[in-house]
């Protein structure tokens, strides 16, 4: 069993974690949740020693870490699981684990063969991929055989079967009377794996029940009810009858009503007295995902934006962008092109931003000679699927045709040309 009581950690002025207090118990999977930036991996830290807790303690079968005798084989834990060396192979590395705890060779061949990696067993670990080197980590976790298992993200990177796997290899595990303590981010994962939940948000503890209540303490139910499409008034009459009722009626955008505060019988004998038909009445229990949603959206430090992709929207034929003119015509503010390092002429406009005083890698070479990079050659539109305002021009109904190069100008066609690098470049 892990037992925390008063865990608090700072770091300077921050405090990472803050008097948190729970238990871990064997013989189930408990799930352990956050948002970025809650503590969760400081949590863990101090649970294997790694971190001194600033106040309160943390035990694991009622002493701590550092105390226990021959960890390895009392606790396994994956933390990183790009903490292996490049140059090793993976029977190598956990070789050299099993041989600094006592742990018989065989063991190594067995673990190796419960991940999945016995036929890459020899190759060395710089060439995993991220899923093979958490098979790795995992690997690493189970070499001891032990009772208390802590896992960080263990399915990041892991294809379907993969994340199969571990979630029936987590409930294996708490199924034997192991202590399994799992951190992710999945929330349809922990739905399926975990049946105990600890949430904590900013350091501090939110909640620490089963995960059946955890949804149901953290979210609404309601009904789904739809009347015929081609009678509009009937779902008017619906939604006006069960507000008087009691009900809380919220129109959705595909045209049904989304009614709580009633039971399906209810809602039923409410339609059925009206005589008003009923396409759908239908139970929405919350997922875990909402149900985490609703927790945790006063404690989320990172929240994105709306990506407003100014001057990159694509216009309708006819209608030029603000402040960009009439094709055939420069637009207002345009600066003429400046001369490129060598002499000729580089982007439309100035050099490549960010490379001012710089040679410019993305302009016209020598003689005109295309340069190689960003932007994608012609025919290619920009990252965003519209026209790349960077390249040369786009065909379309108001591309007006390029001015045919002097034949003095064109340059002789060099012997060896690689292909013109195409990847994105933002």
């Amino acid at each position: 069993m892990i037992e925390a009581f008063g865990l608090t950690k700072r770091y300077g002025a921050k405090t990472a974690v803050h008097n948190l207090s729970f238990q871990v118990r064997p013989g189930t999977v408990t799930g352990f949740l956050g948002p970025n930036g809650s503590g969760k991996s400081t949590t863990m830290r101090m649970i294997l020693g790694l971190d001194t807790p600033t106040s309160g303690r943390v035990t694991i079968g009622g002493i701590p870490f550092r105390q226990v005798p021959n960890a390895p084989r009392h606790v396994g834990a994956l933390l990183d699981a790009k903490a292996v060396h490049g140059g090793r192979s993976a029977r190598q590395h956990l070789l050299c684990l099993a041989q600094l705890s006592g742990i018989p060779a065989r063991r190594v061949d067995e673990v190796l063969g419960v991940v999945g990696l016995q036929d890459v067993a020899r190759k060395r670990s710089n060439g995993f991929s991220l899923g093979m080197g958490q098979r790795l980590g995992i690997a690493a976790a189970l070499l001891g055989d032990p009772q208390v298992l802590l896992f960080d993200e263990p399915v990041n990177g892991l294809d379907p079967e993969g994340i199969l796997w571990v979630r029936n290899l987590m409930k294996q595990l708490a199924a034997e009377g192991r202590t399994v303590f799992v951190s992710s981010h999945l929330m349809s994962e922990m739905a399926l794996t975990a049946e105990h939940l600890i949430v904590i948000g900013r350091g501090q503890l939110l909640a620490d029940m089963s995960v059946k209540d955890f949804i149901s303490a953290n979210s609404a139910d309601f009904a789904r009810v739809r009347t015929p499409d081609t009678e509009p008034e009937l779902r008017e009459k619906l939604g006006s009858l069960l507000g008087e009722a009691g009900a809380q009626v919220v129109p959705e955008q595909d045209g049904a009503l989304r009614v709580s505060g009633l039971p399906l019988p209810r809602i039923s004998d409410l339609a059925h007295d009206a005589d008003i038909r009923l396409w759908e009445l239908s139970p929405h229990q919350a997922s875990l995902e909402e149900a985490y949603m609703q927790l945790t959206q006063g404690v989320v430090d990172y929240r994105s934006t709306t990506d407003q992709r100014a001057g990159l929207q694509q216009q309708a034929p006819g209608h030029a962008p603000q402040g960009m003119g009439v094709p055939g015509q420069p637009p207002q503010g345009y600066a003429a092109p400046q001369p490129g390092p060598y002499g000729q002429p580089g982007h439309p406009g100035q050099p490549h931003p960010g490379a001012q005083g710089q040679p410019n890698p993305y302009a016209q070479g020598p003689g005109g000679a295309p340069g190689q990079g960003y932007p994608p050659p012609a025919g290619q539109g920009s990252p965003y699927g519209h026209p790349n305002p960077y390249g040369q021009p786009q065909p379309g109904p108001q591309a007006a045709a390029p001015a045919p190069m002097p034949p003095a100008a064109q340059p002789a066609a060099p012997a060896d040309i690689s292909e013109p690098h195409t990847e994105d470049a933002r």
